[in-house]
């Protein structure tokens, strides 16, 4: 059995929301950061507006960024899939929603993800194919793996119309 290779992702996030008092009260701060990986563009972050009422609408939040880390990493492991499989995609999207649970003073967690993807293929005689590597990218998934909830998926495969 091979050793484990190991991956280290360095990100760095700044508070950006001192308003000239930092949290001397509740309300003297805005909830505002920016996230930076080496070598890409700064990630503009704040609060869920339905936990904070100091959230900047506007801007990325962590609850968010969960859920589209776990559609975007589907998303790449079943396009893979299709490819070394030959099931040619010619269109993808996934509206998911992600479900969570306030509990207090505990704060709270995700209950489920549901993953949407609405995949266009090419071949007619490939639909079936095309559904069934969703299973295998929800396998491959490093952060569906790495999550304690549900993720579940609920696939549509079309087939891309004919062209006159």
């Amino acid at each position: 059995m091979a050793a484990a290779r190991v991956h280290t992702y360095t990100t760095e996030t700044v508070w950006t929301g001192n308003a000239g008092e930092g949290t001397r009260t509740y309300r003297s701060f805005d909830r505002l950061g920016d996230t930076t990986a080496p070598g890409r563009p700064v990630l503009e972050a704040s609060a869920d507006p339905a936990v904070s009422t100091r959230a900047d609408t506007s801007r990325w939040n962590p609850e968010l960024l969960l859920v589209a880390s776990l559609s975007q990493c589907h998303m790449l492991w079943y396009l893979h899939f299709c490819s070394v499989n030959g099931v040619e995609v010619t269109a993808y999207r996934d509206p998911a929603e992600g479900s969570m649970e306030e509990e207090g003073a505990r704060g709270g967690r995700f209950t489920r993800v549901v993953l949407r993807p609405q995949v266009e293929i090419a071949d007619p005689a490939m639909t079936e194919r095309a559904l069934a590597l969703h299973k295998d990218a929800r396998q491959a998934c490093y952060i569906a793996n790495s999550v304690t909830f549900p993720v579940d998926h609920e696939p549509v495969v079309t087939v891309r119309p004919p062209t006159p």
